[in-house]
């Protein structure tokens, strides 16, 4: 039987019936469902709507409903679409009368509204707490690492020297960003639309501040029109998912090349890491591929429902559907990508002699000389045409630029002094950095013990 069965004549066909199931995917909404069809029970009765013993009937079978289905007992069929419809079929089979005054007030496109917005609003929470999990992990291999340096690059290319804390840091912030944008995900969430009905709200006495109340939501939704369609909260959750996502996809990056051969600045554990069907010899960073593989798919899921909302016309259209799997995909991902980043950055190790080697085989060095230059009057271009001269000249002869004697240096420029070659010291170049936020043992130290309290806060 449909809900709908006392305006059709014709059986629903098979085909169609199997093209508008989705209750493959938003079978995940159970629980939520469950928890707001009791509340709106519990309304129902408040209101007059039901009776006491009715709600009490409606409230056990959906207690018993949820056992079923986390038992591995339910039933799931194609015919009954989704989930709403399943657990309203089995509420009517197991207490008859009462069952069917369950949907009183409430329409499907409310209701599922409800549903996925109780799911989000733990979903969020969960994915926030793995990514400080993260952000945690990152603070602590700075402070164990923090003396640590190595070369920070431009363009893939050597660029100046920085402390390993500095540039690993630099993701950290990067979350941390990000969990501002599930903290607005999740205000976007916590608004409780039930009560809105299928456009126009109803004629029946409902209370829907009772409903915000009993199911913690900090308001209600204000234009029952807007609530139906609105997946806006869905939207800013795929964003929030897609930055975290984008986010590792670059620090993945940079580990699968600085732990390869060519640089070998970090070593990931074996039990991470996988080898090749050929190849004895291989090592292969697979996971950090696949991460960065699947960060194009969570994009890709915030694209299709961009693409699928900008031309709905307003209220509910059945193409909303199509949200939850591109959500529950995004999520799965989302979530087992910061689990697998967690281990990774807990167990990789430094290799702080190729760092410095790194360091020592190159002319990395010298915007610091450019600086000590300005610093002694030299207009800024003149310094950088100076020093690139030098550069110029230690490549020519095969040399780095400490090996250039006082006198060689003094015929680029007779600025240079003796102190020129505490410049070539990759700890004092990191020791005399005087920026707020820039790269040096100071600031790291600074910022270690600034985000250690705001993690506990």
């Amino acid at each position: 039987m449909k809900p709908w069965d006392g305006r059709f004549s014709e059986v629903t066909h098979d085909l169609v019936e199997r093209f508008t199931a989705s209750i493959h995917i938003d079978k995940r909404l159970y629980l939520y469902d469950i928890i707001g069809s009791i509340a709106h029970a519990e309304m129902l009765e408040k209101q007059g709507l039901i009776s006491e013993e009715e709600k009490r009937k409606i409230v056990k079978a959906l207690e018993e409903i949820k056992e079923e289905i986390e038992g591995g007992v339910f039933n799931f069929s194609e015919k009954l679409e989704d989930i709403h419809m399943h657990i309203e079929a089995r509420l009517v089979e197991k207490i008859g009368e009462p069952g069917r005054k369950l949907h009183t007030g409430r329409s499907r496109n409310d209701q599922v509204s409800l549903d996925t917005r109780l799911f989000l609003r733990h979903e969020l929470k969960q994915v926030e707490e793995e990514l400080l999990e993260l952000m945690r992990c990152i603070i602590r291999k700075a402070e164990t690492e923090k003396d640590a340096i190595m070369p920070g690059f431009t363009h893939l290319q050597k660029a100046q020297i920085v402390p390993f804390s500095h540039y690993i840091l630099s993701y950290y912030f990067m979350f941390k960003r990000d969990r501002e944008r599930l903290k607005n995900a999740l205000r976007a969430v916590d608004a409780m639309p039930l009560g809105s009905g299928a456009l126009a709200g109803s004629t029946l006495p409902l209370d829907r501040e009772y409903l915000r109340e009993r199911l913690g939501f900090s308001r209600i939704t204000e234009n029952s029109m807007d609530t139906v369609s609105d997946r806006d909260f869905i939207l800013d959750t795929l964003y929030a998912f897609s930055m975290i996502m984008i986010h590792l996809s670059r620090l993945c990056e940079d580990l699968i090349i600085f732990s390869s051969d060519e640089f070998s600045f970090f070593k990931l554990p074996e039990r991470l890491l996988t080898g090749s069907s050929i190849m004895p010899h291989k090592r292969n960073p697979d996971v950090l591929e696949l991460i960065r593989g699947k960060t194009s798919r969570v994009i890709g899921d915030l694209l299709s429902l961009l693409i699928l909302f900008k031309g709905l016309s307003s209220t509910y259209n059945r193409d909303l559907q199509e949200d939850k799997e591109a959500l529950f995909h995004a999520l799965d991902i989302t979530k087992a990508s910061l689990s697998i980043m967690v281990l990774c950055i807990k167990e990789m190790q430094l290799n702080r002699k190729g760092m410095e080697d790194a360091i020592q085989s190159s002319y990395i060095e010298a915007t610091e000389i450019a600086e000590y230059l300005v610093a002694k009057g030299m207009p800024f271009r003149d310094a950088h045409k100076t020093v690139g001269r030098m550069v110029k000249e230690c490549e020519r002869r095969g040399i780095k630029l400490k090996d250039l004697k006082i006198e060689e240096l003094k015929s680029f420029c007779q600025l240079f002094e003796e102190d020129i070659y505490e410049l070539m010291d990759p700890y004092k170049i990191i020791t005399m950095r005087k920026t707020t936020g820039g790269a040096s043992f100071r600031e790291v130290e600074i910022q270690i013990e600034r985000e250690k309290a705001y993690l506990d806060s």
